[in-house]
């Protein structure tokens, strides 16, 4: 039970942060890309890299582990809204902006969370 509280806590948590940042960047974005949504799931890759790192070598519970990982940053990021602004990219005509979309969510966001497991694990080492 004390499981599902945090992951219902932890999921409020990061839906409120998304929220927040996808609308703080796409304001300032001119154009049709979804600027907002990369950036929530770009910064959630690369936090996630760094917390798995950190969490890997250290004593976290797997409670806390719960809140982290499934909470915050399941809440934080968001998978369905790419897939959804992709969708309506391609649908509207936007071939090479859905393209874009598409290669730099999936291959940045790789990217950023081996970086970020790779940071965790050199300053833990």
């Amino acid at each position: 039970m004390i499981k599902l509280l945090l992951v219902a806590l932890g999921g409020a948590l990061g839906s409120v942060a998304r929220y927040s940042t996808a609308g703080f960047v796409q304001q300032r974005n001119i154009g049709v890309f979804p600027v907002g949504t990369l950036t929530v799931n770009l910064v959630g890759s690369f936090l996630i890299g760094i917390l798995w790192g950190i969490a890997e070598n250290s004593t976290l519970s797997p409670t806390i582990r719960t809140f982290l990982f499934v909470g915050i940053l399941g809440g934080f990021t968001t998978f369905s809204t790419f897939s959804l602004e992709t969708l309506n990219l391609l649908r509207d005509g936007e071939f090479k902006v859905a393209l874009v979309n598409i290669l730099l969510s999936n291959v940045l966001g790789i990217v950023l969370a081996f970086t970020g497991l790779f940071i965790a694990k050199y300053f833990s080492a």
